[in-house]
C-alpha cells in the first residue's frame, strides 16, 4: 500500500461498504414496528432496487476497472478492484438474510389483516384446480419455453428479467432450459375467498413448470434472475456530427447486453444447475446469492390499491400534502412578489413546489419577460414545469433548456421530453461532452421601462413535481441582481461550452466549486490556531473526495468543530484521535429521502451559508457542472441554520458514526425529549401556512410558529434546558 494512502486509511473507509451499510439502515425502517406495515414493506422493496442499482453501477465499475487497469488502487484504502470486490460479495450474505428476515415479520403482519401471499402447495384442490386453469388459458399462450442444446443456442436473459430454469431429461439425455416471465403482465394473481389472498405471477409459472415443458421428464426447477453491469459510457461519441438523441438510445438498448454481475436463485440449486448455468452466463460462484424473499418485491407499491381503504388507512402513512404557505390571493402575484427584492426560500417537500410552478407559469404569460434560462436533470413524466416552459416558447419568449440526457435511468424520459421542447420552439442543448450538467438554476429576464432584471431560482434538488413530495430539498427564489448576472453569465458559459467563467458569488464546478469549499475549512481552521471559535457544518447526500476529507481532518486536529449531516455514502470514519477527532457524523434515514446540500461555516452574524446542487464525492466536484449560492438574507440564514441544528439534535431517525465505522441509531429509551426533525418540519410548515393566511389541513400534532428568527431549533433548546 502506497504510503499516503496508508496514512490516511486510518480515517478512511471503503466507498462501497459504506454504501452498503446506508442501504442496511434502508432496511432497518422495515422493522420499525411502529411503521405502517406497507410502508415497511416499501422499504423492502427500496433497498432491494437499490441494491440492483449497486451491483449494476458499482459493481459493474469495478468489475470494468479490474479488466482494464490491473494496477488500479482505490486512493482512500489502497485495495485493489478485486479486493473491493470480494469484501463486497463477503458482504452480501447477511444483507440477504436480513431482508429476508424482515420480508417474512411483514407478510406475518399483513395475513392478520387479509393481506395473505399464498404459497401454492398450500392450496386446497379446488383453489390449485381454478389456478390451473388460468394459467392454461390466460398464461401459458404468453409464454416461450425454450430447451438449451446445439441447435437451441443459451439465450440471452435480460436485466432483471424473472426466468424459471429448469434441468430437464429426454431419453436420459439431460438438458436444460429457460422461460422467460413476461414482464407486461400482472404480478398478482388474485384468489377467490376472504381478504386479499394473492400468489405472485412467476411462482404459478414455476409450480406448473411440468406442463410447459410437457414432453421432458422435469429434474428440477428454480427461479432466477440476472444483474447486468450497466455502467455505460454515455460521454464517448462516435462521431461529432452524431445524432445525440439517437446516440443515447442506442446506449440504452446496449444498457439490456451488458456482462453479468450477480446471479440470484429463489432456491437452493442442484451443482449441476448452478455449473451449468454459470458456465453459460458467465458468472462466478461467489457472485450467486439465495433470497428466501421475492427477487423482485415492487409489488408492494400495487398492493395499497387492491386492499379496501378502511384497511389501507392502518397499513400506510396519511397521504404527506405540503403545506401551501404563500396565500392563494399573494400567488395570483407570483411574479412580481419575487422581484420585490425580498428573498424567499421553500423547504421541499413540507412546503409546495407550487409556488414555483406558479412563478414559471405566470413568467410564460407575462409580457414583460424576455426569456427563461432553466437546466434540467430528472423531471416527472407529466411535467407541469415543462409544460409553462413550452408555452413560454409558444409566446414568443427565448426558452433555453439544458436538458442533461445522461442522466442514468431518467434517460428515456429526458430524449422525449427533449423532443417536446425542440418541437415547441425552445433551444434545448445537451450539456458538455466530458462533463454531466447536475446544475439546478433558473433564470427569468425582464424588461421594465428599458432595464434589465433578473430572478433566479437556485436549489438543492431536481425540478420534478413528484419528487418535490418525497425527497428533502432547499429552493431560493432571488431578485438580487449580482446573483441574477452570475446566472446569467452561467448560462452564456454554457452555450459556449466554457467551463472558466468567473462569478461573483456563485461556486461552479468543475472550476471554482471545489477550491472554494477547501478555503472555508481552511479559514475556519485559522480560525481555530488564533483562539477562535472555527466551525463547519456539512449536510450533504455523500462524501468520498479525498482532498475534502484530508482537509476536514486537518482542520479537526486543530481545533476546528466539524458536524455533519451525511445520509449515505462517508468514506471518513469520525471520533478517531489525531485524525477526526472533532468531527461527527450522523445519518438521517425517514419517511422522507434527505436530499438537501447545505454548507456553513463560521457562528455568528458573518457565518456563511451554501445551498448546492452537489454532493462532495470526485464526481461531482471535478467532474460536473454544479452550483453552490450563498444564503445572503440574514433571516434566511438563520432559518437554514436552525434547520442544521434540528437535524443534528435529532434522536428518533438518525444514526451516528463511531470510530470503528459502525452507525448506531440514536435512541433514549424513556426519553421525555423525542425529536424527529421530519415531523417537526413536516408541523412547522403546517402552522406558518397557517399563521399567513393559507387554509391547510389540520395538523393532528401541535406545534409553535416559527419565524425565520424564532426556528425551531430554539424552542428545542428551550426544551432541552426545562
Amino acid at each position: 500500500m502506497p504510503t499516503a494512502v496508508a496514512d490516511s486509511a486510518v480515517f478512511m473507509q471503503s466507498r462501497e461498504l459504506s454504501w452498503l451499510k446506508f442501504n442496511e439502515r434502508v432496511l432497518y425502517e422495515a422493522n420499525r414496528i411502529e411503521t405502517p406495515l406497507l410502508e415497511r414493506l416499501k422499504f423492502i422493496s427500496i433497498f432491494t432496487s437499490n441494491l440492483d442499482e449497486f451491483f449494476m453501477i458499482r459493481v459493474g465499475a469495478l468489475t470494468d476497472s479490474m479488466l482494464m487497469d490491473k494496477k488500479y488502487r482505490d486512493n482512500k484504502t489502497g485495495l485493489t478492484a478485486q479486493e473491493q470486490l470480494d469484501e463486497v460479495f463477503r458482504a452480501m450474505g447477511p444483507l440477504y438474510a436480513l431482508r429476508d428476515q424482515a420480508y417474512a415479520a411483514v407478510m406475518e403482519g399483513l395475513a392478520s389483516y387479509g393481506v395473505i401471499q399464498v404459497k401454492l402447495k398450500d392450496l386446497n384442490a379446488d383453489d390449485l384446480k381454478k389456478l390451473k386453469k388460468h394459467f392454461t388459458s390466460n398464461v401459458m399462450p404468453l409464454l416461450s419455453p425454450q430447451i438449451i442444446g446445439p441447435r437451441h443456442p443459451f439465450p440471452h436473459i435480460a436485466n432483471k428479467q424473472l426466468h424459471i430454469a429448469v434441468k430437464l431429461e429426454n431419453k436420459k439425455t439431460p438438458l436444460y432450459g429457460l422461460i422467460a416471465i413476461p414482464a407486461e403482465m400482472e404480478r398478482l394473481v388474485l384468489l377467490e375467498g376472504d381478504g386479499l389472498r394473492f400468489v405472485l405471477l412467476e411462482d404459478l409459472v414455476l409450480y406448473f413448470a411440468d406442463t410447459v415443458f410437457g414432453i421432458y421428464k422435469l429434474l428440477e426447477k428454480n427461479l432466477v434472475a440476472v444483474t447486468r453491469n450497466a455502467d455505460i459510457d454515455t460521454e464517448e461519441l462516435i462521431d461529432e456530427d452524431i445524432d445525440y438523441r439517437l446516440h443515447m438510445k442506442n446506449l440504452l438498448k446496449k444498457r439490456q447486453r451488458l456482462s453479468p454481475v450477480r446471479f440470484e436463485l429463489a432456491y437452493t440449486a442442484s451443482d449441476e444447475l448452478l455449473d451449468f448455468f454459470c458456465g453459460k452466463l458467465p458468472i462466478a460462484t461467489t457472485q450467486v446469492y439465495f433470497s428466501e424473499a421475492p427477487l423482485d418485491i415492487s409489488f408492494g407499491f400495487t398492493l395499497e390499491r387492491l386492499i379496501d381503504k378502511e384497511t389501507v388507512k392502518r397499513l400506510v402513512w396519511p397521504v404527506h400534502q405540503p403545506a401551501e404557505v404563500m396565500p392563494s390571493d399573494k400567488k395570483t402575484n407570483t411574479l412580481n412578489i419575487a422581484a420585490s427584492g425580498k428573498d424567499l426560500m421553500f423547504s421541499y417537500p413540507f412546503e409546495s413546489i407550487s409556488y414555483f410552478l406558479s412563478l414559471i407559469r405566470q413568467a410564460a404569460e407575462d409580457a414583460s419577460v424576455i426569456s427563461i434560462k432553466i437546466t434540467l436533470y430528472r423531471i416527472d413524466a407529466q411535467s407541469k414545469l415543462a409544460e409553462s416552459l413550452i408555452l413560454a416558447a409558444e409566446n414568443g419568449k427565448e426558452v433555453i433548456v439544458l436538458m442533461e440526457l445522461r442522466a442514468r435511468f431518467d434517460e428515456r424520459n429526458n430524449i422525449e421530453w427533449a423532443q417536446r421542447l425542440e418541437e415547441a420552439g425552445c433551444r434545448v442543448i445537451y450539456g458538455l461532452v466530458d462533463y454531466k450538467v447536475h446544475s439546478k438554476v433558473c433564470l427569468i429576464t425582464r424588461k421594465e421601462f428599458g432595464k434589465i432584471h433578473y430572478i433566479t431560482q437556485i436549489g438543492t434538488g431536481n425540478y420534478n413535481e413528484r419528487t418535490a413530495k418525497q425527497y428533502t430539498d432547499l429552493s431560493l427564489i432571488t431578485a438580487n441582481q449580482e446573483i441574477g448576472r452570475d446566472a446569467a453569465g452561467f448560462f452564456s458559459n454554457l452555450l459556449l461550452g466554457n467551463l472558466e467563467g468567473e462569478y461573483k458569488h456563485l461556486w461552479v464546478a468543475p472550476n471554482s466549486y471545489k477550491d472554494n469549499i477547501l478555503q472555508c475549512i481552511e479559514t475556519e481552521r485559522q480560525k481555530a490556531l488564533n483562539g477562535e471559535n472555527g466551525s463547519s457544518i456539512i449536510k450533504c447526500n455523500s462524501l468520498t473526495d479525498k482532498e475534502i476529507i484530508e482537509k476536514l481532518s486537518e482542520a479537526s486536529c486543530d481545533g476546528v468543530m466539524v458536524s455533519m449531516i451525511v445520509r449515505g455514502i462517508c468514506c471518513l470514519v469520525p471520533q478517531i484521535a489525531n485524525a477526526t477527532q472533532n468531527i461527527r457524523v450522523i445519518s438521517i434515514v425517514g419517511k422522507f429521502l434527505e436530499h438537501s446540500r447545505i454548507f456553513c461555516f463560521g457562528t455568528g452574524f458573518d457565518k456563511k451559508v451554501y445551498i448546492s446542487s452537489a454532493d462532495l464525492m470526485t464526481r461531482n466536484t471535478q467532474r460536473r457542472v454544479e452550483i453552490a449560492c450563498p444564503i445572503l438574507d440574514a433571516d434566511l440564514k438563520e432559518r437554514i441554520y436552525g434547520m442544521l441544528e434540528t437535524m443534528l439534535m435529532d434522536n428518533t431517525q438518525a444514526w451516528e458514526q463511531f470510530s470503528d465505522g459502525r452507525y448506531i441509531l440514536r435512541h433514549q429509551p424513556g426519553s421525555d425529549l423525542v425529536i424527529n426533525s421530519q415531523a417537526f418540519f413536516t408541523n412547522e410548515a403546517r402552522v406558518n401556512a397557517m399563521a399567513s393566511g393559507t387554509p391547510k389541513h389540520s395538523a393532528k400534532h401541535t406545534n409553535i410558529n416559527t419565524s425565520p428568527k424564532s426556528s425551531a431549533v430554539r424552542f428545542l433548546k428551550w426544551l432541552l434546558g426545562r
